[in-house]
């Protein structure tokens, strides 16, 4: 059945479509109905049905007789090894964790911090608490002690599983000051901290921390607890930069039958393959597809603790492909960008035997077309860009390759999902015609997986996603729709700036700098004006290597936005910069880039990868003639 008709099938009866998905699912009782819209506009999925995530991922692979099918792919650069943990290996592990838990008094609905690198223990730690009905929080291992404290006050946790420390291109990152200054910083209190002793730093304990290994001794390993539906499975808060984090929320029934539903349709993978999200288990990704989507299914996953590029080199994301014979490869944009600046040429992607890989997914930032060009030439294969957001869990927007495989359209993360209706809307909440740029918004209601709430914060969960257009979840993305249904994702609703009374995307202006060779990465913001109320500035990254003028470069630039886009663009202002500021997980951050150049004040992001590079997009604003006092 291709795309058409599968997505006709879930307009024309969403709740069969649901069900009939739900019953890939193993349930200890099985739901009566899909969707219970008896709160609406807060809607929950599969309320009546009792199940247990962890027993979907581990155990009911294990009663099916593929107890020794690889289940996770340790490949660590950083300390040189890579192991492999069977389904049976890992169920015992989990099911050993989770009763020492439990020892300790952790209980079902009881909240759990989970601090980690990219170890398999992280998994473990999640799925223990799944196991037990305990609702983690994963926190991205590194997150400075203040932010740390924010979540703890919100999520009041009864304990927390920390690593000793995390590890890094050249550097130890030590998690366990970070954990006691927030501890001392937070309100709230947890009883006790699980610590992971790494041997490249073995962290001095206190008489609230409790050994990973030794308190696991002895102790009667737990068995699954049955599971509402609509139980909650984690809190998973989002890496704003300012003002008090927002907790997701996922229910456990929704969760299980999206991800299912996703690991074939989506991502062409069959059980027992392998495939490999290369991100972090403190991002959505991380938690969708490393520690929950791949399991469920019955797939091998790699848990990969590095980066793509230096760790030793450009070659790394082909090397680990190669070794592990990865069929599906998951990853965003940016680390792309970052092997094309090194390797322009592709020279190392021929050192290496791709021939297991079928798909290259992007998601996470919009994926410019002159990336996607590349990959496509570098690798022989269709390069899918996908869309997505921490609130959804899922995509949005994709080609789904394991139903059918559309034409690609540069630019488009291609066709809304099962589950999805989108729209796009103007400011006065109707749509708006094809073709036309506007609020992306989802009609009501979401599909299974997605957020029904955020924690503890009703009130703030409908001002951001419901109020403003009745009916519909606000994405915060803007965009169009062409005449063949596909999505174009250009900006974020605030990054769309007004140039002299007409809505530009900065999107559709990074798309064209992006295609100039000499670029390797760009960014555009929108920065005040007095005459036209906003301009439009560029950053440009170039490729490694080159020697080219850097005046002559920014001409060029200047010069392709006006031909693409037209003078109404107003863009005659651009500069060379070494790095863009990103966050931890590849996001750029225009938003902080904006406030600097305005002159507004602003707040160091937790999530930035490297606090230095502020400082060099400073001087760089300084140097065009920015904040303008």
């Amino acid at each position: 059945m291709g795309y058409k008709e599968t997505y006709a099938n879930w307009q024309a009866d969403p709740e069969s479509f649901w069900m009939q998905a739900a019953e890939a699912i193993s349930w200890d009782k099985k739901p009566t109905r899909a969707l219970d819209d008896s709160n609406a506009p807060l809607y929950e999925w599969f309320s009546d049905g009792v199940m247990n995530t962890c027993y979907n991922a581990l155990d009911w692979h294990v009663d099916a007789g593929n107890g020794d099918r690889v289940a996770i792919i340790h490949d660590s650069p950083m300390t040189h090894s890579t192991h492999e943990i069977t389904y049976a290996e890992m169920r015992d592990r989990v099911a050993s964790l989770a009763g020492a838990l439990r020892a300790k008094g952790v209980e079902k609905g009881d909240r759990v911090i989970i601090y980690m690198p990219m170890v398999p223990e992280a998994v473990e730690a999640m799925l223990a608490c799944a196991r037990i009905g305990a609702i983690h929080s994963v926190v991205f291992g590194g997150f400075a002690a203040n932010e740390l404290a924010t979540r703890i006050d919100d999520a009041t946790p009864k304990a927390i599983i920390a690593a000793s420390c995390g590890l890094e291109p050249g550097r130890v990152i030590h998690y366990k000051p970070l954990i006691d200054g927030a501890i001392e910083m937070a309100a709230h209190k947890p009883e006790f901290c699980v610590i992971f002793q790494r041997e490249q730093e073995v962290a001095e304990m206190t008489a609230r921390d409790v050994d990973w290994h030794a308190f696991q001794y002895g102790v009667e390993p737990a068995d699954c607890v049955p599971m509402q539906g609509n139980d909650p499975l984690y809190i998973l808060y989002t890496s704003g930069t300012t003002g008090q984090p927002k907790g997701v929320i996922r229910h456990n029934g929704g969760h299980a039958v999206a991800l299912h539903w996703t690991m074939k349709n989506i991502y062409d993978v069959n059980p027992g393959e392998v495939f490999w999200a290369a991100s972090d288990v403190g991002w959505v990704v991380g938690h969708s597809y490393i520690a929950y989507g791949p399991l469920i299914y019955g797939a091998t996953m790699v848990v990969f603790e590095g980066k793509p590029v230096g760790t030793p080199d450009a070659g790394t994301f082909w090397r680990v492909i190669e070794d592990h014979k990865v069929v599906s490869f998951f990853t965003a944009p940016t680390a792309f960008r970052a092997i094309k600046r090194e390797d322009p040429g592709g020279e190392l992607v021929k050192k290496y035997d791709l021939s297991s890989l079928r798909h290259l997914f992007l998601a996470g930032e919009r994926a410019d077309s002159d990336t996607i060009i590349w990959a496509q030439q570098q690798l022989g294969i269709p390069v899918i860009d996908h869309w997505w957001q921490t609130e959804t869990g899922y995509a949005i927007a994709a080609n789904p390759a394991g139903l059918e495989l559309l034409p690609v359209k540069l630019g488009s993360p291609t066709v809304p999902m099962p589950g999805y209706d989108v729209r796009v809307l103007g400011d006065d909440g109707h749509e708006v015609p094809r073709g036309e740029l506007g609020a992306i918004a989802i009609k009501l209601p979401l599909p299974p997986g997605t957020l029904p709430n955020l924690w503890n914060a009703e009130d703030r969960f409908r001002k951001s996603y419901l109020d403003t257009f009745p009916g519909y979840y606000e994405t915060g993305d803007a965009g169009m729709i062409d005449d063949d249904g596909y999505i174009y994702i250009m900006a974020r609703t605030d990054d769309v700036i007004n140039v002299a009374g007409h809505r530009l995307s900065t999107g559709a202006m990074e798309e064209v700098l992006s295609g100039h060779p000499d670029v390797a990465e760009c960014a555009v913001i929108g920065v005040a004006d007095d005459l036209k109320g906003q301009l439009p500035v560029g950053f440009l990254c170039l490729n490694a290597g080159c020697a080219r003028a850097h005046g002559d470069i920014v001409k060029e630039c200047i010069k392709l936005v006006r031909e693409k886009i037209g003078p109404v663009a107003a863009f005659k202002i651009a500069t060379v910069v070494d790095r863009l500021p990103k966050t931890r997980s590849g996001k750029v951050l225009r938003g902080t880039m904006a406030a600097i150049a305005d002159g507004r004040s602003w707040k160091m992001p937790a999530t930035i990868d490297d606090p230095v590079i502020l400082d060099e997009i400073t001087a760089a604003l300084r140097n065009i003639g920015y904040p303008a006092g």
